[in-house]
Parts: C-alpha cells; structure tokens; sequence
C-alpha cells in the first residue's frame, strides 16, 4: 500500500506560514511533499501523522540509544521532575553523574554538563584556548562539530579541479570570514599532512579537534595508527587533544571511541546518547584543564544541568554501564549489516560498510573511503535514490548517505525482517529506475 503524506503535508502548509522552512531545525525539512511531522515514537519504531510507522535508523541523529519512550529512564525522568525545575542552583545528582563518567572515561577526571553538543564543543574550544593560550586549531574536514562559527567551515569539493586543495568556504552565511584564519584543515588518515601542519603551526595550536568516527560523514573511521600519532605530535607541541564524542560516546563502547581506539583524550565532549534523548550533553577531561573554569574561563547556563536530564542520564549510563544493552546494540548492526550485504551481493553490487556496527555507514564502492574527498569525490546517487524508496517503504534513514544508520537496543527481529524486505524492494526498485548508476563487483 503506498505511503499516504497527505496530514503531514496539510501540516506542511499550515506551519510553513510560522516557522522557517515549517520545520525547527532546517535538517529536519525534506520538501514540501516528504517533510514528516510525527505522533510519536515507541522502542525503535516512529508513528507520523498520517498514522504511518517506521523502522527508525535515524534516531534523532543517535540519542535514542535505548528506544524512543524507554520506560526505565522515563521513569527516572518523572522523579527528577518531582526536583522542582531550574533553581540556578546545583542538585546532589550531578556529582552521581559525573562520577559515572568518570568510571567509565578514565580521560573524564572533571565533568562539566550542558545542554547540546554544540555547547559542550564551544566550551571545548574555549577552554583548550584558555589553557593554552593559542588561538588556532586543527580540524578535519568533513567533519561536524556543531553549529557554531569555528566549527562551520566546509569543502565545496563540486568546484574542485582535483588540483591543489580546494577552497574551504563558510556552511553557513552569516559566519565572519575572518574566523577562517583560525582554523587548519587535514584531511582523515593523512599523519604525514597532520606531522606538517605541526610543525608548520605549533606556536600557534590551541588544540586539535577530531571525531574518530565520524559522525556526519558515512562514519568514516581514523586508523589507529593516526589516531596514535595525532596523541603523540599534541603530546609533543602542547595541543591539547579534543576528541568529540558528541555521536560516538557510550554507543561505540561503555568507554567511548576512546576506549574502543586505546587512546585518552585531553578533552572530550559527549552528548547524544548520554541521556537517551533528553537534552544534555557533556565536557569532560583532564583536571588540570578542567580546573581553569571558573578560574579564568566562562562556562555555565541557565538550563544546564536540568533535573530531569539528569536523572534521565543517571539510569541511561546506568544501563549502558552496567547491562548487555551495547552487546545488544552492536550485535543487531552486524546482522543488519550481513542482511544488507546478501543482498547487495545477490546483484553484483559492489559495497562497502564504514563506522561501527552501532552507527554505520554504507559505501556503494568496493573500498570504503578513507577520508573526506573520497566520500565527496564518489558517486553516492545510487543511495540517495535508494533513500527516497525506503521511506515509501517506511525505513527511515537520513535522506543522504552522509549520516550513518543509528542502531538502539530496542530493534529487534520485526525490526530486522521488515528492513530487509524493505531494503531488497529499495536496491531493486532503484536499478530497475535506470536514473542512476553503480558499480558492479568485477566477475
């Protein structure tokens, strides 16, 4: 039965007329005709208006972690409510928090709590800055570190000629381009350009920030070894070394991408699955940073530390800590993975999987790209098509191949059986369109 957008497009009209694009957040507008407004959300599947349900990969960008309405941690959200709101005053609970990171980020010596991930990077920054007293910062390209000036600088690799390094340009109108002078992009898996930019640049490194896995770029993943040399050169110029957790704290591993790699952080920021979709987020690292605030450095905020997010990530990181939940998690990705790739094999379809089981990206090459302009400088048409099909067939992925799939510990074997047949129909239908084109595995 084909999908019916017909309330969720009346809602479109209605609400184009007050808010912006009629959306809150301008990833969440996918046209007139496709925009979803949902009903609710329950485990790992979203009700829109129109009463359609959805397998959901998306996750809201990953928080969901557990399932959309998980009843142990909200329930533990309506006793923090019984706290009594904002007072502008610390509760007994962030200390029972913090040390809960603490255990399980041994970089995390202090903990400092706010609303969003861009807020936790922007303190970041600041702090790095302050503890330094340097300015610049090493970043790589592709990669999302929120929406804020310094971190809003992207490469427009379609005005690329392949020749030299492509112009880095702001995301955003708006963002002073005076700003860019800060800012030094390398490109992922590159130690020898990365040992450059060192050396060329030391007197004046704040800090380098990076996403091992990078979450709004297919997942592709830093090699160890990079990620070795990158903690070594910060060690070796005093940079401090800033791992953005944002997506990949307490999905990839109790400990984080962190522990996953072996490698601790100087500072390290958290956000998406910290609370199972309630808004906080988190700036954690080594005392001796973390001590400047409040000694020199600004940081704080009305909403920051909200009772109700805490006691939603009190249980969340309980659960994570101390049940199979990530188990449960990175299990499901691999067969959902497998599944995917009998499929794609089936036709001859060249593929590859990047990231992480629990958050992962898929690739319509053989090798999976090693950093940003391999992403950008391939043909991804194929999945975008694909994309539109598998929301017809109510398997909600980002529309781009961009963001990786979103697993939580509430996708189970319905979930799995429907997305399957739901993939087969989507590979299909978008070969049998002849509008774009992929690679076939040679015979």
């Amino acid at each position: 039965m084909p999908r019916d957008l017909s309330k969720s497009n009346a809602h479109f009209q209605r609400a184009v007329k007050k808010l912006p694009l009629g959306v809150a957040s301008n990833f969440r507008y996918w046209g007139e005709d496709r925009t979803i407004y949902v009903k609710h959300g329950r485990g790992a599947r979203v009700t829109d208006l129109d009463d359609n349900v959805y397998v959901d990969y998306r996750l809201g960008y990953g928080p969901a972690i557990l399932g959309y309405a998980d009843p142990r941690v909200d329930a533990a959200a309506i006793e923090g409510m019984k706290v009594g709101g904002v007072f502008a005053l610390s509760t007994e609970r962030e200390l029972t928090v913090a040390e809960r990171i603490s255990k399980m980020v041994p970089a995390a010596e202090l903990v400092r709590f706010s609303n969003s991930g861009t807020e936790a990077v922007m303190a970041g920054l600041r702090l790095a800055r302050a503890y330094t007293g340097k300015d610049d910062y090493v970043i790589l390209e592709g990669s999302y570190h929120g929406l804020f000036d310094a971190a809003m600088w992207f490469t427009p690799m379609d005005q690329w000629s392949q020749v030299g390094d492509p112009e880095i340009k702001p995301y955003s109108e708006g963002v002073p381009v005076s700003t860019r002078s800060f800012a030094h992009f390398v490109q992922a898996n590159d130690a020898n350009q990365l040992e450059e930019v060192f050396k060329r640049n030391a007197n004046r490194l704040a800090c380098m920030l990076i996403e091992p896995i990078m979450g709004n770029c297919l997942g592709i993943a830093a090699e160890p070894e990079y990620l070795k040399v990158a903690r070594e050169l910060c060690d070796k110029y005093g940079v401090v070394l800033l791992i953005d957790e944002v997506k990949t704290g307490f999905r990839v591993a109790r400990g984080g991408v962190q522990e996953l790699y072996g490698v601790h952080a100087d500072l390290c920021t958290f956000a998406k699955a910290v609370g199972n979709g309630y808004p906080i987020s988190v700036l954690a690292g080594r005392e001796r940073i973390m001590r400047k605030l409040g000694r020199g450095v600004a940081h704080g905020g009305t909403y920051t530390a909200h009772a109700v997010s805490m006691a939603a990530a009190e249980k969340t990181l309980e659960i994570l800590d101390e049940t199979d939940a990530l188990k449960t998690i990175a299990e499901y990705g691999t067969r959902l993975r497998a599944g995917m790739r009998a499929v794609l094999n089936a036709r001859g379809i060249a593929h590859s999987f990047v990231g992480h089981p629990s958050m992962s990206g898929l690739y319509f090459a053989a090798e999976p790209p090693r950093n940003y302009r391999d992403w950008k400088s391939s043909d991804y048409s194929f999945y975008d098509a694909m994309a539109r099909v598998l929301h017809d067939e109510k398997i909600l992925c980002e529309p781009d191949s961009r963001e990786p799939w979103f697993i939580c510990e509430a996708h189970d074997e319905s979930c799995l059986k429907d997305t399957l047949a739901a993939f087969e129909i989507a590979v299909d239908t978008t070969l049998q369109s002849g509008s774009v084109s992929v690679d076939k595995v040679s015979a």
